[in-house]
């Protein structure tokens, strides 16, 4: 068995299904993680989110902020934008238990065994494993939860970019899923930072990426993450950076993680996107 690790998809199937073809990814034997974003902004979200759902037990996915993002549209809670490519999700016949499969997915996956942590954009710097296993866990009740909706509703917003226990239930659930789906940069207090999306080295002298974070309380797991397309594909020993930009005309990447080896990567075949 192998379980491999796939960075963000964002509705580009047949890259997708063609990377599967690239590593024998067999779906007796094999496992696979994808990182969270498989929908959004490329051509065939619907499309993706079948093939994952078919591959059942074998595969582990994170929820990434257009996951979320689809499901706020389901909801009624959030109007899609221009750039959106969900429709078609909406609209489908099956869309029903579609979302219902999607809103049950977690926010981070911890292999303890193997001490390596699955999640979208990374672990705040300023959280041990247990506080992010805990936090993720309230989120991932709210979705389930008969008012899954409110969630959503209130997850739009970069504040606040500080954690503390006395938040209100509002703002406590937009830091957790910000932190967990959208962060890339923080301060030298640990404050999340959401202007700036850049690759290490563009940042302004005040930021630094969360992972190389001097304090940084969890240092010790691996994690494995997406999210940040300008970062690329990392390799190192404490991180697994998995977003090579497949939406954007890139490359979709997939790295085994055990046992380890070298990743493989497609040219995205889905359309070049000129935004």
């Amino acid at each position: 068995m192998t379980l491999y690790a796939i960075g963000d998809i964002q509705g580009c199937a047949k890259t997708f299904n063609k990377l599967l073809g690239a590593i024998s990814f067999d779906r007796n034997e094999d496992h696979l993680w994808l990182v969270g974003d498989l929908v959004n902004r490329g051509p065939d979200s619907l499309a993706t989110l079948r093939e994952v759902m078919s591959l059942g037990e074998n595969v582990t996915t994170v929820l990434g902020n257009h996951d979320l993002h689809l499901l706020a549209a389901a909801a009624g809670v959030r109007k899609l934008g221009s750039n959106d490519t969900i429709h078609q999700v909406l609209a489908a016949p099956d869309a029903a238990n579609i979302l219902d499969w999607l809103r049950y997915r977690p926010l981070l996956h911890h292999d303890e065994a193997r001490n390596l942590l699955l999640v979208h954009a990374g672990l705040p710097p300023t959280w041990s494993l247990a506080e992010a296993i805990l936090r993720a866990a309230e989120i991932e009740a709210e979705l389930q939860a008969p008012g899954w909706a409110n969630t959503l509703k209130n997850m739009y917003g970069d504040e606040p970019r500080s954690w503390s226990a006395d938040l209100d239930s509002a703002d406590r659930s937009r830091y957790i899923i910000n932190a967990l789906t959208r962060m890339r940069y923080c301060d030298s207090n640990g404050s999340l930072n959401f202007e700036h999306a850049g690759p290490p080295g563009t940042q302004p002298k005040n930021l630094v990426p969360w992972f190389d974070f001097r304090e940084r309380v969890e240092a010790k797991i691996h994690v494995v993450f997406g999210h940040w397309a300008s970062l690329g594909l990392l390799r190192r020993a404490d991180i697994t950076a998995l977003d090579s930009g497949c939406v954007w005309g890139r490359a979709l990447t997939a790295v085994p993680l055990e046992p380890t080896g070298e990743p493989v990567a497609i040219a995205c075949i889905e359309f070049l996107r000129d935004d």
